[in-house]
């Protein structure tokens, strides 16, 4: 990882590196930033972790709703703080991590609410699906394993690209929707391959435990979310204009680059 390649370079030059380089030099200014912000962020997955746990457990429904409506209301502007953190690094934010993330906290808490229940509703139901078939002992058909590849597909691809709208935007949620489903068709294979990272992330992750558990504090959610921002963040640009409004509204603190 970039973190542990230090030689003192120049963490904003005038001219932004492309590539590796670019990669390495986020890493290594913002490890710290991205560490800490991580740690609230798997915080505030707990209720849902718990609660989606104990579901899954009782094989209880009526257990399982209540827990990601309750659990997405933390878990969602806790995942909005951790993109947001995301963000600043790729837009080379110098500000200290705690203010920005005290900052995004009172920007982003009441916008992330329903997006962090629809994800824990999803993620949620995902896991209870998948749980449900294992403990069932029949073989998985061709035909299940293809529904739910493509609708966990399909869900990363497009909160891969609304994640990023909630921490920027200030937009109705029909209007972040829309603008996912044509940042994905216009930019298909770029979010297909975010999708597929996450979605082989996180089959590997279930593959390997208990021992992937340990990563969990180190790596946690933020290395995978910052990988796919990473990929993104160029396309997302061109499509938003997120630096230029920034350099617009506030000049003296964001320069064009």
């Amino acid at each position: 990882m970039g973190m542990f390649l230090h030689d003192e370079p120049d963490y904003f030059p005038d001219i932004r590196p492309v590539g590796f380089p670019r990669y390495r030099q986020i890493l290594e200014r913002d490890w710290k930033r991205f560490l800490l912000t991580n740690m609230l962020t798997l915080i505030s997955l707990l209720p849902l972790g718990v609660g989606v746990g104990y579901a899954v457990l009782s094989s209880s429904v009526l257990v399982l709703i209540p827990a990601c409506l309750i659990g997405g209301v933390f878990a969602g502007p806790g995942i909005a703080g951790m993109y947001d953190s995301i963000l600043r690094g790729l837009r080379d934010e110098k500000d200290d991590w705690w203010l920005c993330y005290k900052k995004a906290m009172r920007q982003n808490l009441l916008g992330a609410i329903l997006p962090g229940i629809l994800y824990s509703l999803f993620v949620g139901f995902y896991i209870f699906a998948v749980y449900m078939l294992w403990v069932s002992g029949r073989p998985l058909t061709l035909g299940t394993a293809a529904i739910l590849s493509a609708s966990g597909l399909l869900f990363l691809m497009v909160y891969s690209v609304w994640w990023p709208q909630i921490v920027l935007f200030r937009q109705r949620p029909g209007t972040q929707l829309k603008n996912c489903v044509l940042f994905c068709i216009q930019f298909f294979w770029r979010t297909l391959l975010t999708g597929v990272l996450q979605l082989g992330w996180w089959v590997l992750f279930v593959v390997f435990l208990p021992w992937t558990a340990f990563l969990v504090p180190v790596l946690g959610v933020w290395y995978l979310w910052f990988l796919c921002c990473f990929l993104l963040y160029r396309d997302l640009d061109k499509a938003f204009r997120i630096e230029e409004q920034l350099h617009q509204a506030f000049p003296d603190r964001y320069e064009s680059k």
